[in-house]
C-alpha cells in the first residue's frame, strides 16, 4: 500500500511534503529495522512514519485512533512501537513544561517545576567533575516528565504517569531511573 493512499484513509491532507518525509522516514526505518525481526507489518510501519512525520509538521492535526485502527495493533503495542521508532530513528522530541502543565490540567505546577528542575540540573552538575559537565544532556523530555510527575505528587495531584511516559516517549523503566535519581533533589 503506497503512503499516499495511507495518508488518505487516516484523513491527512494530500500534502506532498508529509508524503515525502513519511516515505524518507520508511526507508530509514527498513535500513536500520527489519519488519520480520520487530515483527511489525509494512502497514503498521508506514502508519507510524505518517504519524511521526506530521507531527513534525506541527500544523498537520494527527488522529492517533484511526491510526491504532488501520495499524491492526492494540494502542499499547503501537505507543510502545512508535516510542522504539522514534528513538531508533534518533529523532528527538521537545517537552515544554508548559504544555504539560496544559495537557494535565495543573497549570499552577509550572514554576515549580522549573524551579525544581534547574534545582536538580545545578545540583548535578556540582556534583560531576568539570570534564563531565560539557557531556550533561539535560535536554531529553524525560526529564522535564519526571519533573513534573514529583512536583505533582509532592503537591499531592494525581497525574495519570503511564500517560505521562507516553506522551514523553521513553520506556517506564527509564522514567523510574531517572525519578530515583531526581527524587532526592526535589
Amino acid at each position: 500500500m503506497d503512503l499516499s493512499d495511507i495518508a488518505g484513509k487516516l484523513g491527512l491532507p494530500q500534502h506532498k511534503m508529509l508524503v515525502r518525509k513519511a516515505a524518507e522516514l520508511r526507508r530509514l526505518c527498513d535500513v536500520q529495522f527489519d519488519s520480520s525481526i520487530i515483527r511489525v507489518g509494512e502497514v503498521c510501519k508506514a502508519v507510524i512514519c505518517l504519524e511521526i512525520a506530521a507531527t513534525r509538521f506541527g500544523e498537520i492535526i494527527f488522529d492517533r485512533q484511526k491510526a491504532v485502527k488501520l495499524s491492526g495493533m492494540s494502542e499499547k503495542a503501537y505507543a510502545r512501537f512508535f516510542n522504539s521508532l522514534k528513538n531508533g530513528l534518533n529523532i528527538k522530541t521537545t517537552l515544554y513544561i508548559r504544555e504539560l502543565g496544559i495537557q494535565f490540567g495543573c497549570v499552577r505546577l509550572i514554576p515549580f517545576v522549573k524551579k525544581g528542575l534547574s534545582l536538580y540540573k545545578d545540583r548535578f552538575m556540582a556534583s560531576l567533575p568539570s570534564s563531565r559537565q560539557a557531556s550533561a544532556d539535560f535536554t531529553r523530555p524525560v526529564f522535564t516528565a519526571v519533573s513534573f510527575y514529583l512536583c505533582a505528587k509532592k503537591h499531592k495531584l494525581k497525574i495519570d504517569k503511564v500517560r505521562l511516559i507516553e506522551v514523553c516517549g521513553t520506556s517506564e523503566s527509564e522514567f523510574s531511573c531517572v525519578s530515583n535519581m531526581v527524587f532526592p533533589y526535589m
